[in-house]
Parts: C-alpha cells; sequence; structure tokens
C-alpha cells in the first residue's frame, strides 16, 4: 500500500495525543482516514452546490463513537480546500438554536469564533474576512476612481434585502471607518457585533452606532447575513457544523424542545425550498435524536414528514440525496487499513520503525471481535484508542512482546454513559475505560 511520506513531528503527535484520549484530531486527518467514501462524495457535490449559489442541509446520524465528528472535520477540511468559509460549534445545556436566556446567541458566538478559512483553518478568521472585503473595496475605489464609501455602499446593497441586513452593513462600514481613522476601539466594536458579543442594545448603540444586535432570536438570520458576506469578500459561500444535536433531545421542557425544532424546520425549509444561497448545514446526532418519538426529531410531525427516509432503500441499498446520512459501519478490509494507517503515523512515516508487523494487526482485529464483537466495527472510537494505547507501550516498553501485551488488552464497547442526567452533554465526547 502506497504511504504518504515522512509525517513531522508535531503533525504525528497532535495525532496520537487526540486518538490516544479519544478525541478527534485537529489535523492530519488525511493520514487517518478510510472508508466513507460514498458519504464523502455526496458531501463533496452538496459544497460545489453551495460554491453554485446553492444550499445544501445534512443530519450526520450514528452511535456514540461512530466518528460523526471526524467526518464532519473531514468534510470541513474539504470545504476550506474548495475556497468555502466554515463555522462549527458544539450544542450544549447553554448552547441551542433556540432560547431565551442567551444561549442561542452563546451558540452564534462560538460558530462564529470558530469561524475558518483555508488560510485560518483553526478558527479566529473573522477579522481577515473583514480586511479581505475592505482591500477589494479600496482596490477597486482607486481602479475605478470612486470614493471608497461609495463602493462598500454599493457591495453592501445585496444585504439590504435581509432581515437585519441594514445594521449588518452599518457595522461592516463602521469597522471599515476604524482602519481608515486607526480607530482600534471602533473597529473591537464592530468586531464584536458580528460576534454577536453584545448583550444589550444600549452598548451596541455606543459602540457602532446600530441599535440592534444578534440576539437569541436572530442567530439564524445572522447567519444567513454572514453567508452573504463571505461571498463578497470573495469567497464560494459559508459551512455551518453543528455537533452534540443531541443536547437537544435531552432538554427537560418539551416546549423547549419543541421551539428548538421549529427551529430547525425554518432552516430545513428555507434550504429544501431553495429560498437561500451559498450557505449549508451539517447537524450530527444520535439515532435517538432523530428517530425517538416521544423526543428525537421524529416527534415534531412536520420534521418527521420532511426527513422520513427512502423507503426503497433497503436491505443494503442507500440513498445519498436525503438530508438524512447514516454513517455505514467499517468493513473488516477498511479498518485493517485503519490500523495501517495508525501504525503509519505513529511511526512518523517511517516504515522502518513500524512497531508490531502486519500479523499483529490481524491479530488485534480478531481479538477485539472476541471482546466486543461486532461494535467495534459500527463504533470503532475504543477500537482506535486501544491500538495506540498498545503502540505506546510497546514503544516505551521494547522489551515487550506484543503478543503477550494482547491477551491482556480489555476493549469495553464504546457506548454513552448510564445515568446521565437529561440537562448533561451528548457523552459523544465521553470515553469508556481502557485497560493495559
Amino acid at each position: 500500500m502506497a504511504k504518504s511520506p515522512k509525517i513531522r513531528t508535531r503533525e504525528r503527535d497532535t495525532i496520537v495525543q487526540a486518538l490516544a484520549a479519544g478525541v478527534v484530531p485537529r489535523i492530519g486527518l488525511q493520514h487517518i482516514q478510510v472508508g466513507r467514501a460514498a458519504e464523502l462524495n455526496a458531501l463533496v457535490r452538496d459544497i460545489d452546490r453551495i460554491a453554485d449559489d446553492g444550499s445544501a442541509v445534512r443530519f450526520i446520524i450514528g452511535e456514540y463513537g461512530a466518528g460523526k465528528t471526524f467526518f464532519s472535520n473531514l468534510v470541513r477540511l474539504i470545504a476550506l480546500e474548495k475556497k468555502l468559509v466554515t463555522a462549527h460549534a458544539d450544542l450544549a445545556p447553554d448552547r441551542r438554536l433556540h432560547a431565551t436566556g442567551g444561549q442561542a446567541r452563546t451558540l452564534y458566538a462560538e460558530a462564529v469564533k470558530n469561524l475558518s478559512t483555508r488560510t485560518n483553518p483553526d478558527g479566529g478568521a473573522l477579522q481577515n474576512i473583514l480586511e479581505r472585503f475592505v482591500t477589494e473595496c479600496v482596490r477597486q475605489g482607486e481602479a475605478q476612481q470612486k470614493p471608497i464609501e461609495k463602493v462598500i455602499d454599493e457591495r453592501l446593497a445585496a444585504l439590504q434585502d435581509l432581515v437585519g441586513g441594514y445594521d449588518f452593513a452599518t457595522v461592516v462600514k463602521a469597522y471599515w471607518r476604524g482602519s481608515e481613522t486607526g480607530d482600534d476601539v471602533l473597529k473591537a466594536g464592530a468586531l464584536r457585533w458580528l460576534r454577536g458579543e453584545f448583550s444589550t442594545k444600549t452598548e451596541a448603540r455606543q459602540a457602532v452606532g446600530v441599535r440592534t444586535i444578534i440576539d437569541d432570536a436572530s442567530i439564524y438570520d445572522g447567519l444567513k447575513l454572514l453567508s452573504e458576506f463571505v461571498r463578497l469578500a470573495g469567497y464560494g459561500g459559508l459551512l455551518i457544523v453543528f455537533d452534540e444535536m443531541v443536547n437537544l433531545y435531552k432538554l427537560q421542557s418539551a416546549q423547549a424542545r419543541k421551539q428548538n425544532y421549529e427551529q430547525i424546520l425554518r432552516m430545513l425549509n428555507d434550504i429544501l425550498q431553495g429560498n437561500v444561497g451559498g450557505i449549508g448545514f451539517l447537524f450530527g446526532g444520535t439515532p435517538e435524536f432523530l428517530m425517538d418519538p416521544r423526543r428525537g426529531l421524529y416527534s415534531y410531525e412536520a420534521l418527521q414528514s420532511r426527513l422520513s427516509e427512502n423507503t426503497f432503500a433497503v436491505d443494503g441499498l442507500v440513498d445519498m440525496t436525503g438530508p438524512i446520512m447514516r454513517l455505514q459501519s467499517l468493513t473488516p478490509e477498511e479498518l485493517y487499513v485503519l490500523l495501517q494507517n495508525l501504525r503509519h503515523v505513529y511511526s512518523g512515516g517511517n516504515e522502518e520503525a513500524y512497531l508490531i508487523p502486519d500479523e499483529a494487526l490481524e491479530a488485534f482485529m480478531e481479538h477485539c471481535s472476541e471482546h466486543v464483537g461486532e461494535a467495534y466495527f459500527r463504533t470503532p472510537r475504543n477500537t482506535i484508542k486501544a491500538f495506540v494505547h498498545m503502540l505506546a507501550v510497546l514503544e516505551q516498553n521494547p522489551q515487550t512482546e506484543w503478543r503477550a501485551l494482547l491477551g491482556a488488552t480489555e476493549i469495553a464497547p464504546d457506548e454513552e454513559e448510564e445515568g446521565v442526567d437529561d440537562t448533561a452533554s451528548d457523552g459523544d465526547d465521553e470515553l469508556t475505560s481502557i485497560t493495559l
């Protein structure tokens, strides 16, 4: 199997450290990605549609540890390579799509804080996007011998038809004025407004001269304005990833769940009817979040009718065109390739430094099958974690024989912790124990 060139030590350490903790690494996903080819192809088509003034929405559904976060992060990286802007945030008890106590605004602020571009893949890209927009306006004004403010007004005219567009444009102009005059306080105020960090209208009026703020009731409108603005700044569109959606399923209040599901319905209707362009949403959740008839999305009749899956896609047949995308289990062959990739990454890309032979990979898979059963294909997170732990022990104890070590490895199925309170977080990042 063809391998990638030598992996940088920093990248290798970041990947290994994340996988050993059972979380998704921030970089280097291309070194370990296997399978999911049909799903990735479908999402690449979605990204192309967003860049072509279209829109897309997907619900990435999988069990705890099935790889939802990994898959979503990989899709974000692809979107960045295709010159889209991405934003992402995890839902939590204090971050929701709809609220009255600031939880929705907090979700918006987290997503905008994580705004990323190809040159700023780790978030914090809002200021660079603004600078790019202003620079282009200055260049156009000089080329056409027009006042820069007039060029900015002409470019931002497209925002006027959207809810809140006038104030959004006013804040962007305030940022430009701050840049022109060296007023860092005005620039900071504009950034705070665009990030949804003002909690009162009085603060916003004093800082940037507008009488509205992005609050709980307007986060979706704010995201639509943001998607339009990044396109005006020269990007292909905006892809927004909301993970840990199971936190809505765990809300104790039926009314709060219904209001959040109504917000999802509003987004879904806009996208399915073609009312918006240049924007896409990925929602990551568990099967319970989707299908539970009492508390899941299917408990809301309008959502159930729109999210019902293709009844012809049975007996191994799949349909990747609908909004629901269930992550398929890895095949044994794909898991074997994954273990090869992990071994390769652990050695820093040096085949001569492999800690175990191919025979050990096969023995490890047999061991997993005996102790966990088919779940180690369906939810591979703990399998990966155990494998990385085994390599760590072998590296630090070179006298140890891998066969003896493998016999002492215990792997527990990856599942949601028992007794989790209804208001607790998803549990998708809570890991069962592994002992060597």
